[in-house]
């Protein structure tokens, strides 16, 4: 930066004030600078710009799986809402391991992020470094909570599976739940609001034995699970399958197709299968699969506001402000 201050012959502080908002200098000044930049090619390095400032101006996300649709679909709309407010969003994976989660979050640290959003691993977190960061600048958990203190953004299990549950028990046979591999807490908090909605309706709640694992490959494990199940028909707790989510959906469809096992809703039909989340593969999958649906797009738009939000606070945020649970809606479609 001083060797371009010299060479377009102006102040440090005027060159600085144009690379933070060119329309904070006179016309004239810009012009002088933009031509100069035109003839070095000198470009400010935007990581070490930061590391110089009390704030940066860059926001760290952190996602299990970068490739599965839900959280491309959230980091895209945080980005978007990021880039509008004047912050650079950079998105790290933590590929459903622990030891990358506190890699990335290490990383944020060195970058000096202002803010981050983070889809946590939770039970496999390391809560230490988590506690560190979010001790040194604002966070917005999204998808699943660390706890039940930490600012969180995302869908309101008890209430979705309230309308899954409710709408099967109506239609058929009630439903037994498969679950989903213990990496984050929404394993847990899924399974309490089926056997929740289960008993509000007088029925029994059925769980499908499934060994714990810690994968994210949700189809194959599901796929792998329903296939040993389907030998044996008479260990099946009922003929109606509530999956915690759409890609376990995916797995059990494939392994009832593969045992000539007809998925449907209808007296021809051998099972029912169902499941949780709308994943924009649901509705093209063989039979489209019956879910409920998350609102991907409002739970990364209001993730982003509450955190631009929280960098703006200067006193203490007002209670009850930094956690949003969003109501889910029921898509009812031909595989229950």
């Amino acid at each position: 930066m001083e060797d371009f201050s010299e060479f377009v012959g102006l102040s440090r502080p005027t060159v600085s004030k144009y690379f933070n908002d060119p329309s904070s200098v006179r016309r004239k000044t810009r012009d002088a600078i933009e031509e100069a930049l035109r003839k070095s090619g000198f470009r400010p390095n935007i990581f070490a710009v930061n590391l110089n400032r009390r704030r940066s101006n860059i926001i760290g996300i952190v996602v299990p799986v970068s490739t599965d649709p839900f959280y491309m679909a959230l980091t895209r709309r945080i980005e978007l809402i990021a880039n509008e407010a004047g912050f650079l969003a950079f998105v790290l994976s933590s590929d459903g391991r622990a030891e990358m989660e506190d890699k990335a979050i290490r990383t944020f640290k060195s970058l000096n992020v202002a803010g981050a959003v983070i889809a946590p691993l939770g039970v496999h977190s390391r809560r230490t470094t988590l506690d560190e960061l979010g001790d040194a600048i604002p966070l917005v958990y999204v998808d699943s909570p660390l706890d039940e203190s930490s600012a969180f953004v995302g869908t309101d299990n008890r209430q979705s599976f309230g309308l899954i549950v409710d709408y099967l028990c109506r239609s058929g046979e009630p439903p037994c739940y498969f679950g989903m591999p213990q990496v984050n807490t929404n394993a847990a908090t899924r399974r309490a609001a089926y056997g929740e909605a289960m008993e509000r309706l007088d029925a029994e709640p059925r769980i499908v034995p499934v060994p714990d694992a810690a994968t994210w490959d949700f189809e194959r494990f599901a796929f792998e699970e329903a296939s040993r199940l389907f030998e044996k028909p008479d260990r099946l707790p009922s003929r109606t399958i509530l999956c915690a989510n759409d890609r376990l959906a995916f797995g059990v469809i494939a392994a009832a197709w593969q045992r000539g096992l007809k998925v449907g809703h209808g007296a021809d039909c051998d099972l029912r299968v169902a499941g949780h989340d709308d994943h924009p593969l649901s509705e093209f999958a063989c039979p489209p699969i019956t879910t409920v649906a998350q609102d991907y797009n409002e739970i990364g738009r209001l993730a982003i506001e509450l955190l631009l939000r929280k960098l703006s606070e200067t006193g203490e945020p007002a209670a009850g402000r930094d956690r949003i649970l969003l109501k889910s809606e029921l898509r009812l479609r031909r595989s229950a």
